[in-house]
């Protein structure tokens, strides 16, 4: 059996140094079942394989195979070997899951501006120069926008500032009492556009606009809806088209869009341990890999510092609205609305051929949240300028080499053209 977190032993944490016990550990990451689940599918696994199976298919075929090697070695071999590779990895994990828990670094609460406030959502201002161009960074509804201000020596938001920019950036926050009511509409139309409104006044002129992930969808409506005043739009690793990478699953995704409410919370919301239920299903050894990894960094080293902002980040995520969530679920996920041209946000449709502003589509070639075949449609269907970077969805953000490889493209391209808008 896999050892329990009890029977760890501290030499396995970080050189021999013990978690700081002077600060108050963190809480149980929400997927921490993950892995242990996953370890516990691959014994019953092994007890269910059956060597008169029929193979069906190329899956099957290697499964057959598998089946073939198993019995040559024999099946107590190969439980032994594998209880023993459960428990090593089992260890390796929990060592590394403690030694974050009690790692020293914490977030430090710097202050922004708050150029501007409805209900729980802020405009923050970020720019070291007020003669900068103003650029309106959008993150996703599901993250805080922490991961865009990472480490005070590690932000996109502050290499943009260096760069000459003024980026002022949006934090949605936990949804309020009039937020748990909306909709993506509502989001664009009662938030984003008065957001927008706020930047115009206190720097006059086109104003440029970034959107994150989900965020690049609703940057996208935004553009769309104050074209005129919109000097250009990057796009960052922003999905398009849902049915890109498995085919047309709207059964599952409308399946899911009629269980969520069932597990709202009081206030209507659907709380963040489901949500990241259902990214854990894009990729379920993530848990496992990444906690693996940190046990084997110096408790000081920069990496680990990095591996638990980010981290830090992962498990701080916030609510989405009821209706929110299933329209995701079941316009996006389920019918493949934006990719079949059928998107609206206040009855106005979402059509990227209309814009006719400078585009930039960020598609990261390791991107497993949201696959490039997704986010190449949106360069297609606006005519952008692409980059294509060798990092994966969120390592355009945490990743060391992100800066040199992406960050400074994104501002070079974005002070170019909104000098010209000017």
């Amino acid at each position: 059996m896999p050892p329990t977190p009890g029977r760890l032993t501290t030499a396995r944490m970080h050189g021999n140094r013990k978690p700081d016990r002077r600060l108050t550990p963190r809480p149980l990451p929400a997927h921490l079942t993950s892995a242990i689940t996953l370890w516990l599918s691959s014994r019953a696994a092994l007890a269910s394989l059956r060597s008169e199976w029929q193979p069906s298919s190329g899956a099957g075929r290697r499964l057959c195979k598998l089946v073939a090697e198993i019995d040559r070695c024999g099946r107590d071999k190969v439980a032994a070997a594998l209880d023993g590779e459960i428990a090593r990895r089992a260890e390796t994990w929990l060592a590394g899951l403690e030694s974050y828990r009690g790692h020293p670094f914490r977030r430090c609460r710097q202050k922004a501006p708050v150029l501007w406030q409805a209900g729980t959502t802020r405009l923050l201002d970020y720019g070291r120069s007020r003669d900068g161009p103003i650029v309106m960074v959008v993150p996703s509804l599901i993250n805080r926008f922490h991961v865009l201000d990472l480490l005070p020596e590690h932000s996109f938001l502050r290499h943009l500032a260096k760069a000459g920019l003024r980026p002022v950036v949006v934090d949605w926050d936990a949804p309020g009492e009039a937020e748990r009511h909306f909709r993506l509409s509502e989001y664009v139309t009662e938030r984003l556009e008065a957001a927008f409104a706020a930047a115009q006044r206190i720097a006059p002129g086109p104003i440029g606009i970034i959107g994150y992930c989900m965020g690049g969808l609703l940057a996208l409506a935004l553009a769309l809806r104050r074209q005129h005043d919109t000097g250009c739009l990057a796009l960052l690793a922003t999905p398009w088209n849902f049915y890109a990478e498995s085919g047309k699953p709207a059964s599952l995704a409308h399946a899911i869009a009629d269980i969520l409410p069932a597990t709202c919370s009081p206030d209507g919301t659907v709380p963040v341990d489901v949500i990241q239920t259902l990214f854990f299903v894009l990729d379920p050894f993530a848990a496992e890999r990444k906690f693996i990894r940190f046990a084997s960094l110096a408790e000081e080293s920069p990496a680990a510092r990095s591996f638990v902002a980010l981290e830090d980040w992962v498990n701080d995520g916030v609510p989405l609205p009821l209706g929110v969530a299933r329209e995701c679920m079941r316009s996006w996920y389920g019918d493949n609305d934006p990719g079949r041209g059928l998107w609206r946000v206040a009855g106005q449709l979402v059509d990227p051929k209309l814009l006719r502003r400078p585009v930039l589509v960020v598609v990261p070639s390791r991107d497993r949240i949201v696959p490039p075949s997704s986010a190449e449609p949106l360069a297609v269907e606006t005519g952008a300028t692409v980059l294509r970077p060798r990092l994966g969805h969120v390592g355009m953000m945490s990743a060391a080499r992100a800066p040199a490889l992406l960050w400074t493209p994104i501002a070079e391209w974005l002070r170019t053209r909104l000098r010209k808008a000017r």
